[in-house]
């Protein structure tokens, strides 16, 4: 099995040596190091591999040493502005009164404007919120006194404790555990370990790591506000599609009453979604309905907990089952992918679905060679899909379907209305591809893919829902 830790390694001359002797003698293999310095002065990550035992005491060791982060005794730094006057010996008054409440400074930068006003920055590591207050009552009788919040560079220069600093700040937003603050700890480093040949990828990795929390956060109650388009298809049939602020579309096809819904956004925003579609079926959940994923990715699946009988592929329905039994789903599996997608169960409170609800179209053969294979057909609410499986550009298990007689295929991600999409839906979706590096298992496979798409149509006008952005008219010649 293999164990990452989060350390805090004293910053002295032998410190990796006496933690690397404790793993050693245990016989177990370090597999991964993680430093930078420049990032977080103390902060290893050491990943390892052995026998169960071997790490549990590898675990009581290296805490008894006191390298273990113990996230639950760690403080918080904050940003504090001093307006001093600019004469020799201004600010230690202030540093005295640091120096009583026992904050250790961890930053420090000063500069003048030529206006007799020095602005003395300092960053204070506190590990007693509750003095905080009181210092600053303090400190405004020196002088005048604001809190910061850090500019991305000095939060990067101010790295006593940045991983925890950034941790909390985003456990906060998002209502983490500390098992959970220990996770996102741990991937993030991975992420950043993954990018660190891109240009900046320390300052880009922890940023829009920052902005995805927020933007998961950022559209509760009346602040989602989807854009709802309907189609009037054949045969009675009424199509609802839903593009909500973060997350996949929502597609409803409507006939006779009855629903077939594909794909439910993101988790984050559950109770969002699901009041949008009752403001359009006020008694959606008393009606008949079926649900359809195109894939198992965290920002299809927020519905699942509201639907009986969900329709998937067998390499999806497999995905989900290696999730409730503990293990890696397919995305983590890659290990590009595998920081950002647990990540992203976290942060957006993912569960997958119970394997009794799964209803499985069919599947991909070992030696399939098509591009998109013929995996099965699904009749439903007297709509009859033709159901596609692709090869795995995209994630393994994705499917494209097909209602030959309304003229409409759905594709999953395998397409994206890249071009017409909502500002938030927009915004959000720069994120993924950056800390993923692509969100496409196989890019290249994935561009065939959705080539191979248009041959699966005859000719005439389609309507084409990809997995974000808006319904698209495709003409094939």
């Amino acid at each position: 099995m293999k164990k990452t830790y989060t350390t805090r390694m004293p910053d002295q001359v032998g410190a990796f040596l006496s933690a690397s002797e404790i793993i050693s003698s245990l016989g177990l293999n370090i597999t991964r190091v993680s430093y930078n310095k420049a990032i977080d002065l103390n902060t290893l990550f050491l990943e390892v591999e052995g026998g169960e035992e071997a790490i549990d005491r590898a675990t009581e060791l290296l805490t008894e040493k006191g390298y273990i982060l113990d996230m639950t005794e760690v403080g918080n730094v904050i940003l504090v502005e001093f307006l001093l006057p600019d004469v020799p010996g201004a600010v230690l008054p202030v540093l005295r009164l640091i120096h009583s409440y026992q904050f250790n400074i961890s930053y420090m930068s000063s500069q003048t404007d030529g206006s007799g006003v020095q602005h003395f920055r300092m960053g204070l590591f506190v590990e007693n919120n509750g003095k905080v207050s009181d210092f600053l009552q303090k400190a405004t009788l020196l002088c005048k006194v604001q809190v910061l919040e850090y500019t991305q560079g000095e939060r990067l220069l101010d790295n006593t404790v940045f991983y925890v600093s950034f941790a909390n700040r985003i456990a906060e937003l998002r209502k983490l555990d500390q098992e959970q603050k220990t996770d996102l700890i741990v991937q993030s480093n991975q992420i950043m370990e993954n990018l660190r040949e891109r240009p900046k990828a320390q300052f880009k990795t922890f940023e829009y790591l920052r902005r995805f929390a927020e933007q998961l956060s950022l559209y509760h109650g009346d602040a989602f506000e989807p854009r709802v388009t309907r189609y009037s298809l054949p045969d009675g049939v009424n199509a609802l599609l839903l593009e909500p602020p973060c997350g996949s579309n929502v597609c409803v096809l409507e006939r006779q009453g009855k629903l077939v819904v594909v794909d439910g956004g993101l988790y984050s925003y559950q109770a969002e979604t699901l009041a949008a579609l009752q403001a359009e079926y006020p008694d959606f959940l008393e009606r008949e309905r079926y649900l359809i994923l195109t894939h198992a990715d965290v920002d299809h699946c927020a519905l699942n907990d509201f639907f009986p009988q969900i329709y998937v592929s067998r390499s999806c329905a497999e995905n989900f089952v290696r999730e409730l039994e503990g293990r890696e789903c397919w995305r983590e599996k890659n290990p590009v992918h595998a920081p950002y997608a647990r990540i992203s169960k976290v942060l957006s409170g993912y569960h997958p679905p119970e394997k009794e609800r799964l209803r499985v179209i069919g599947g991909r053969s070992p030696e399939a060679e098509a591009l998109l294979e013929p995996i099965g057909e699904l009749s439903l609410c007297g709509m009859e899909f033709q159901v596609y499986e692709g090869a795995g550009g995209h994630v393994p298990g994705e499917i494209v379907f097909v209602e030959r007689r309304l003229r409409i295929l759905f594709t999953g991600d395998i397409f994206i209305n890249v071009k017409d999409q909502i500002p938030q839906q927009q915004k959000f979706n720069k994120l993924a591809p950056y800390l993923m590096i692509s969100v496409d298992t196989d890019p290249e496979l994935a561009r065939r893919e959705r080539e191979a798409i248009f041959s699966l149509l005859e000719p005439g006008e389609w309507l084409l829902f990809g997995g974000h952005g808006a319904g698209k008219t495709v003409v094939i010649p």
